[in-house]
């Protein structure tokens, strides 16, 4: 079922006509546009901002379900959304509301005047004019694309900084090695202000060489440490030492992404005992980052016995972490073969995510993302899929055509993951329902 019109649509559709680029990394736009509102990016509470190539967006969501189980207001704000943009914006634990979210797009759209600013920036700026409006205990803020020209870093002191895994993306903004992408996430770091540059380009979260499985998988950066343990983890730090349970999100990496987020805690003006820290972990929440789907039209029509699974990952640092994954669903038993429907934008690099993933997958159909200009075209991308070694792989019209042909190839229950871009993620979860 389509969704209904919102009453911001119009207006986010003027706002992308303002600039004739879709990203144009730049600060001074964004200055303007914040001046002419009476700077209310100097208005808000305490900021977490987090930068990095992956695990962002989970970093936040853990930090979101630990201070609101301990009763905190916070406001949150990550890009992209995956089925309205309503998503990137949450006042004080809720989603914006659509008259509201017109109201502020209509505002910005007056006082920008109409000079030139990117759909990004502009939305940006009505998100911290949102959040300096309504009160809160903590906002969380997640860069959109690098650290240092992004939008959001326009807060002059944050509460604290931190960047999370760093691997090649958007190269042509960033740079082609590891330390140009860090030295531009690096870019949100402010005098004064506490820093974690904690798993950052030197291979943070990567498990140990060899062993893919999570149960050897320990990192330690300076200040605190994460370790697996037969159950869940341990967390170390100067101001707490906690034995948890593994959270709510699945895949071995989220012991990374949870360590951030408590190494996070420990430097804001808030209070978040050990309850609030296991209530929020187990009840966190970030959709399409390893998601099986249980309910809905495409998981109905699998045969019995078979899971669904959905991640929006699409470069190699996320083919790493899914193959981590699927390593671990190797050893269990009854054995099942893993199938792929995937999907990828023409800005990526198909064999670098692939690469990692291919040894555990027996067959693949690829779509092209509905709706998406920059879509590789399916046969490409089964073209791609093939020469990573994925040998049973063809191109299908949709995801549903493709679960269709996926049913006739094996014998027995099976795991379908669909994966290579949230953009991808976004389609699906809107035609499940």
């Amino acid at each position: 079922m389509p969704l209904a019109e919102s009453l911001a649509d119009p207006v986010l559709d003027r706002l992308k006509g303002l600039h004739p680029k879709v990203i144009d990394l730049s600060l001074d736009r964004v200055h303007r546009l914040l001046a002419a509102l009476g700077h209310p990016e100097r208005r808000l509470p305490p900021v977490v901002h987090v930068a990095g190539t992956n695990g962002k967006g989970s970093t936040l969501a853990f930090l979101r379900a630990m201070l609101e189980a301990a009763g905190l207001r916070v406001h949150v704000y990550t890009s992209p959304h995956l089925v309205r943009f309503h998503e990137r914006i949450r006042l004080a634990g809720t989603l914006i509301d659509d008259d509201r979210l017109a109201a502020l797009l209509e505002e910005c759209e007056a006082a920008n005047g109409g000079g030139p600013i990117t759909f990004f920036e502009v939305t940006t700026v009505a998100a911290l004019l949102a959040f300096a409006r309504e009160p809160a205990d903590v906002v969380l803020l997640e860069t959109g694309l690098g650290g240092r020209l992004d939008a959001t870093n326009v807060v002059d002191r944050p509460a604290v900084t931190a960047i999370t895994r760093i691997s090649y993306d958007h190269r042509q903004f960033l740079g082609d090695t590891l330390e140009a992408i860090a030295g531009e996430k690096a870019g949100i770091f402010k005098p004064g202000s506490p820093r974690g540059d904690l798993p950052a380009a030197r291979g943070g979260g990567r498990p140990h060489p060899g062993h893919p499985g999570p149960r050897r998988w320990a990192r330690r950066f300076p200040g605190w440490s994460v370790t697996p343990t037969e159950g869940g983890f341990r967390f170390e730090s100067a101001r707490r030492r906690i034995e948890l349970p593994l959270p709510g999100l699945a895949g071995a990496h989220q012991i990374v992404n949870a360590g951030v987020a408590l190494a996070c805690l420990d430097h804001l003006p808030v209070k978040v005992d050990d309850a609030a820290v296991r209530r929020g972990l187990a009840a966190v929440e970030w959709p399409a980052r390893l998601q099986r789907l249980t309910r809905g039209p495409l998981a109905e029509a699998l045969p019995a016995g078979w899971d669904l699974w959905l991640d929006g990952g699409h470069n190699d640092s996320a083919g790493e972490v899914l193959a981590i994954q699927a390593a671990r669903w190797a050893e269990e038993e009854p054995k099942r073969p893993l199938l792929l429907v995937y999907g990828m934008l023409a800005s990526k690099e198909p064999r670098e995510f692939l690469g990692p993933l291919a040894p555990f997958v027996t067959a693949a159909r690829t779509v092209a993302i509905p709706g998406e200009e920059a879509s590789l075209p399916a046969e490409d991308t089964a073209a791609a899929t093939r020469a990573c070694g994925i040998a049973d792989s063809a191109a299908a019209a949709d995801v549903g055509g493709a679960l269709d042909d996926l049913k006739g190839r094996v014998e027995g229950p099976a795991r379908v993951l669909i994966c290579g871009s949230l953009y991808l993620a976004g389609t699906v979860l809107a035609e499940n329902g």
